[in-house]
């Protein structure tokens, strides 16, 4: 004999069960989304710390080439006008020479907003404003041998792009222009003598090791991911070299 309170259960079952489900799947979608939103922002984050590492690279390579001497044409550098970089007399202002803009256009670095925006962070304030233990009533960056302040940023995927446009295949030179919202900027200060050993061909002290003195400076350098439409990110980076006197 049929229980007739047992009409319609499956249906209900079947009900509850589709619902629970949807839920389920609904859970694991926006899950997955968050994974996928939060590998995107570690993938970001990752690339603009290698390019803040690109900025410490170039900083070091600049004031070597200050200390080091310019290159004649004939490929040897000029001794004679090689010299440990000195600060500047005047406080540093965050105003940075730009290295590869064709023009202020080209430069997307900036916030969503006004032209005031646009114009601080053409002036560099991103990154010396990422450093807060530098007092900056005071502070005081190299000069060059012209007695131009070294503090420079570039735009990183316009960098690839010039080194690839004679070899690279249409993919790099693809992936360099994505990389195109992505800039480093660097400035140095000389802080003060300090203590110098070793040996070495590229920069020369003789055949033993013995202990010189020697002049510090502080590479301050940033990665920076920002655009239009485009949540900004700085890595902010620091190093010391020590160059024999």
């Amino acid at each position: 004999m049929k229980n007739s309170n047992e009409k319609g259960f499956a249906l209900v079952l079947s009900l509850v069960l589709m619902l629970a489900m949807s839920l389920m799947g609904g859970a694991l979608i926006v899950i997955s989304a968050g994974d996928h939103s939060a590998n995107n922002e570690s993938d970001d984050f990752q690339q603009t710390f290698y390019v803040a590492e690109t900025a410490l690279l170039e900083g070091e390579r600049h004031i070597l080439n200050i200390y080091l001497g310019p290159y004649k044409s004939d490929g040897t550098r000029d001794i004679t006008k090689r010299t440990l970089p000195i600060n500047q007399t005047a406080a540093f202002n965050g105003n940075m020479n730009l290295g590869n803009y064709v023009d202020k256009k080209s430069f997307t670095i900036k916030y969503k907003g006004s032209p005031t925006d646009y114009e601080m962070v053409l002036n560099g304030t991103i990154c010396f404003n990422s450093f807060p233990e530098i007092y900056k009533n005071d502070f005081k960056i190299i000069e060059d041998k012209l007695k131009n302040p070294v503090a420079v940023s570039n735009n990183y995927g316009e960098l690839l792009s010039l080194a690839l446009s004679s070899k690279g295949t249409a993919e790099e030179i693809n992936e360099a222009a994505k990389l195109k919202f992505y800039y480093y900027e660097f400035f140095i200060t000389r802080i003060g003598a300090a203590p110098f050993r070793g040996t070495g061909s590229s920069i020369k002290k003789g055949a033993t090791d013995v202990g010189n003195d020697g002049m510090a400076y502080r590479i301050y350098g940033c990665g920076i991911r920002n655009g239009e439409d485009i949540d900004p990110m700085v890595v902010p980076l620091e190093s010391v070299i020590i160059l024999p006197k």
